[in-house]
């Protein structure tokens, strides 16, 4: 590996271990084994490195959400199995996901990598839907991206929060998809 993958595999570490905002230059320089240097000529700020590892982190956990679904695409089961393995996920010690509460509470204070994780923000939501619905992401259109991704990521982030503040009291996959279920058939009644 070279100096700029070396420097995002210690960036990585870092934000595990240390979170975002206790994350200095040093620490990734020590835990990648190059210099200050290869960070700004590489990634131009420590917060843009910072933040590409993130959104590696979060690309990651794709893998992990997806393994094992067998339920039709766009199904209810499917729902249920998908929101089961995310939160499984956030279930781990050291989860990426504490990670996101982190930094989207520090939004305001790192206006220079905001464009970058709202671009990365709106891919996941494109992944959510590809994932959910079973289809490949390039066949995702940016209009569905914008409804329906963005209402996978608000529930994302919300159950982010609550598995965060109350990991007890928190919904798992089985008591998302019965909610959705009393939405659908709400819906059909009133129509």
């Amino acid at each position: 590996m070279g100096h700029r993958e070396d420097l995002l595999e210690g960036a990585k570490r870092c934000l595990l271990e240390k979170g975002f905002a206790r994350t200095t230059a040093r620490d990734i320089v020590k835990a990648s084994g190059t210099n200050l240097a290869s960070i700004g000529y590489h990634y131009g700020s420590k917060d843009s490195l910072l933040a590409q590892a993130y959104i590696e982190l979060v690309e990651g956990m794709s893998f992990e959400i997806g393994a094992g679904i067998s339920g039709a695409p766009g199904s209810l089961e499917r729902f249920r199995e998908v929101w089961s393995n995310v939160v499984d996920s956030m279930r781990e010690p050291g989860s990426v996901w504490r990670l996101s509460v982190e930094i989207i509470a520090m939004g305001d204070q790192l206006p220079e990598v905001r464009d970058q994780l709202s671009r990365a923000q709106r891919e996941a939501g494109r992944g959510m839907v590809a994932l959910l619905m079973g289809v490949p992401e390039e066949e995702v259109s940016d209009e569905t991206v914008d409804t329906l991704g963005q209402f996978y990521l608000t529930l994302m982030t919300g159950l982010i929060s609550q598995w965060t503040f109350d990991p007890k009291t928190a919904p798992d996959g089985a008591a998302l998809a019965a909610g959705l279920r009393q939405v659908m058939e709400a819906a059909q009644a009133g129509s």
